[in-house]
């Protein structure tokens, strides 16, 4: 293992080498190569998701690489390298499972204590790095998905007391967000104020799914699914017909679709 490691950092130093290298790869930097990261990443979800294993094991070492291509530039750049990597990530799993490595209170309250606690630590040293005051949101990512994201920074507002006691309140906040979209459209409001309230609205039911345990992203994810299989199956039914959507009424549509839902059980 350590020899395939070894052989895929010098792999990657070739190519990145400034005389002989790929010229592609020569020219990437930080910025230009982060989108094909984060694509990586959903590649690889989506692999567990169809259950490919075989496809699992390509598309991890597609993320490895993007990792190792990070580590590279830094590496040129004289910040750190692919071991300083290895190790904070070690480092960082040691410190934030102490009663693994340290013998800690194993029960769910002292864990659950203790890992908020270890995030607020790191937090603060993060603050203390960069010179200001440590904010609960500071390191939830900008660029995660947005429902992702929603979940993530209400979780940290619940984690210090910011948060609806009840789901039965958030759904009331649900109905008044979307009281307020249609007061903004019945006065005409400018799309920019409109758009504000579907966030709202969009924040809301995240924060929903996560008084109830749902990950919104994955809750949505199958929706996608369901709604792309029911097209798919008007498709196929106007197709007997020879027939496309276009060439079809709303209402015809509308009967196909309730055809596919009823088929389905749903």
């Amino acid at each position: 293992m350590t020899r395939n490691l070894q052989r895929l950092l010098e792999i990657m130093a070739k190519l990145r080498h400034p005389d002989d290298g790929c010229p592609w790869d020569v020219k990437q930097t930080f910025a230009t190569i982060a989108p094909y990261t984060v694509e990586e990443a959903y590649e690889v979800a989506d692999a567990i998701e169809r259950d490919d294993m075989p496809a699992l094991k390509d598309e991890l070492g597609d993320l490895l690489l993007q990792v190792v291509f990070h580590a590279r530039m830094a590496q040129e750049a004289k910040l750190f390298d692919f071991g300083d990597v290895a190790a904070a990530i070690s480092d960082k799993m040691v410190r934030r499972h102490p009663h693994v490595f340290a013998n800690a209170p194993r029960d769910p309250t002292s864990l659950r204590q203790s890992w908020n606690d270890i995030k607020a630590a790191e937090r603060a040293a993060k603050a203390d790095r960069e010179q200001r005051d440590a904010g609960i949101l500071d390191d939830v990512p900008r660029a995660l998905p947005a429902l992702t994201r929603a979940d993530k920074l209400q979780r940290r507002a619940a984690g210090v007391g910011f948060d609806w006691p009840q789901a039965a309140q958030v759904l009331d906040k649900i109905r008044e967000e979307t009281d307020e979209i249609e007061e903004a459209l019945g006065r005409n409001a400018p799309m920019e104020q409109v758009a504000e309230e579907i966030g709202d609205l969009l924040f809301a039911v995240a924060n929903l799914a996560r008084h109830l345990h749902i990950d919104p992203e994955a809750a949505l994810t199958a929706g996608n699914a369901k709604f792309t299989r029911r097209f798919q199956r008007i498709e196929a039914l106007l197709a007997a017909q020879h027939k496309t959507p276009n060439q079809t009424s709303l209402d015809e549509l509308e009967a196909l679709w309730q055809q596919a839902k009823q088929e389905e059980g749903g």
